[in-house]
């Protein structure tokens, strides 16, 4: 099959051919929205490093849920400011923190909407690290114990999917079995099984207020220089029980959700990450690129890699294209 007696570009001639032999396709039915929810009412409050995104109360949480859901998006992941912070983050297992009454506020109003929610204590402590620390080192075993707390709490209120992203080790597992030991078979878990210790998440700390008061978290989250390492992570996550697992960063990780895909027969995440949504915000702002043209590509770019699912703050917009899209 040689010039001239083959030619690739009869097929690229016109739109209809291009869409007829499409190789990947990207669907509204891909995409995860991360919602930011905190103390209050009436709170939609813009986060500067994330424009277009913003610190929500429940009851506008509520409100973006149901725009969300309206647009075709089949879930949404939560992230909350608790009130109070202290040294292991306690509020993360409180039956009446934010998470929970978020929980329980947007699925009763979104009841078909998928809720997540993120399982970490970094919003929460007081430190900013994923857990309980002992002379100034993450306790891994400690935080494992509150964790399951977290988790059954996150149960109660209804929600649909849990996602520790701690990055400890045996984490899903203790998930897994505190879930199971309190009639919560039901619940899923989708777990932040190659979480990178990335430079990438610097507007999410500002969202959240996590970052840490002392060191850095390159203990616990994997060197971005291992792609092996990430396979056997995901690898001992299904072992323990994980029903998803999550690549984190993406577009620096585009060949670990490939190795991931090749590798785990069962649905990869990929977390398309607060930094990696403000380069793009702030290149669009410039007038230096086709803001439209670049998330499509992106989150084409990251499908085509492995990812069955994206968890991305550019959703409700890259929604709304998908749909212009349709002829």
């Amino acid at each position: 099959m040689n010039y001239p007696d083959y030619r690739p570009r009869r097929l690229r001639r016109t739109e209809a051919l291009r869409r007829m032999v499409r190789e990947t396709r990207l669907s509204v039915d891909d995409f995860i929205y991360p919602l930011f929810v905190v103390p209050g009412s009436g709170v939609e409050k813009p986060i500067g490093s994330l424009p277009g995104q913003f610190n929500l109360s429940i009851d506008k949480a509520v409100e973006h849920a149901a725009r969300a859901a309206d647009l075709g998006i089949p879930g949404v992941i939560l992230f909350g400011v608790p009130e109070r912070k202290d040294a292991v983050g306690s509020d993360c297992w409180n039956d009446h923190g934010i998470i929970q009454k978020a929980i329980r506020a947007i699925k009763k109003a979104q009841p078909n909407l998928v809720v997540m929610a993120d399982a970490c204590f970094c919003e929460y402590t007081d430190h900013g690290h994923c857990g309980v620390l002992h002379n100034g080192e993450l306790d891994n075993d400690a935080s494992l114990e509150n964790l399951a707390r977290a988790v059954v709490s996150y149960a109660k209120a209804g929600v649909d999917v849990v996602a520790p992203s701690g990055m400890l080790d045996g984490f899903v597992a203790a998930c897994r079995e505190s879930l199971d030991e309190q009639h919560y078979d039901q619940v899923a878990i989708l777990a932040y099984s190659a979480k990178y210790a990335s430079a990438y998440y610097g507007p999410f700390r500002e969202a959240v207020d996590s970052a840490p008061s002392s060191g850095d978290r390159r203990g616990h989250q994997m060197d971005y220089a291992n792609v092996a390492e990430a396979v056997r992570e995901v690898s001992m996550d299904v072992a323990e029980g994980a029903d998803i697992v999550m690549v984190k960063p993406a577009l620096a990780y585009l060949d670990v959700i490939r190795a991931v895909s090749d590798e785990i027969n069962m649905p990869v995440a990929a977390y398309n990450v607060s930094g990696e949504y403000a380069m793009i915000e702030a290149a669009a702002e410039r007038g230096w690129i086709d803001r439209e043209r670049i998330v499509m590509e992106t989150l084409t770019g990251i499908r085509r890699a492995g990812a069955d699912i994206i968890i991305t703050y550019h959703a409700p917009f890259a929604a709304k294209l998908l749909a212009k899209q349709r002829p």
